[in-house]
């Protein structure tokens, strides 16, 4: 077994939180997001400044670390914990995000992450899914002079299918979860939670920009038996 802090290489766990609590009063994630969000972008052949973004929430569990004071249960998820909001481009690279009790309405909650994309980015048209329809919307155009145009699901469509500007948040929270500190939530403070996912989805862009060129799905190995 490896104890952080001995021979084997790891840092002691004290100098690690350090460093972390040391980068977050500087708002260190908050700064390096947008400059390396900027640098993807401009390599697709896209506006560093995004115009458009993606609304989208996700329930996790929470382990035992977290408090009663900011954890909750969410009836339509069932599930006790905490809930994540993210507002991404059309690219699912991650603008803003905000970590609350999972009891939070999606209505409720948008409105914080909803505030601060309008004071962090130009971003002033947001699509979102029917979760967030209602009063919010008329909010959103009033004091933040932001549009928040809704996507639903056709009225035939049966079972899973790809919705059109709504795929690429979906896709970005199935990314989050794939980092291991964010399977559930661990942490004891929100803000805590938050400077995790900016710093997966950090990991996620600059790996994306060191590549150099899309992921693409690995092609399947047809075993054949020899005669």
């Amino acid at each position: 077994m490896c104890v952080a802090g001995s021979a084997c290489g790891l840092p002691a766990v004290a100098d690690v939180y350090w460093y972390f609590n040391r980068w977050e009063q500087q708002k260190v994630t908050e700064k390096i997001l947008p400059v390396v969000r900027g640098q993807l972008r401009a390599e697709e052949g896209r506006d560093p400044e995004p115009s458009a973004g993606i609304l989208d929430s996700q329930s996790v569990r929470g382990a035992d670390t977290v408090g009663l004071d900011s954890r909750g249960y969410d009836a339509g998820k069932k599930v006790n914990g905490r809930k994540r909001f993210i507002v991404t481009d059309t690219l699912g690279l991650l603008l803003t995000t905000m970590v609350c009790s999972a009891s939070v309405q999606d209505r409720d909650g948008a409105k914080s992450i909803l505030l601060d994309l309008y004071l962090r980015t130009r971003v002033r048209f947001v699509f979102a899914d029917a979760g967030f329809a209602g009063r919010l919307l008329d909010w959103a155009n009033t004091i933040l002079r932001t549009t928040v145009e809704v996507v639903r699901k056709p009225a035939d469509q049966r079972g899973f299918a790809v919705l059109p500007r709504r795929w690429a948040v979906e896709r970005t929270l199935a990314w989050l979860t794939a980092h291991r500190r964010l399977a559930r939530d661990y942490e004891r403070h929100p803000a805590i939670s938050e400077a995790m996912i900016r710093w997966a989805a950090i990991n996620t862009i600059t790996r994306r920009i060191a590549r150099g060129t899309p992921a693409t799905r690995q092609q399947k190995y047809i075993f054949t038996p020899s005669a």
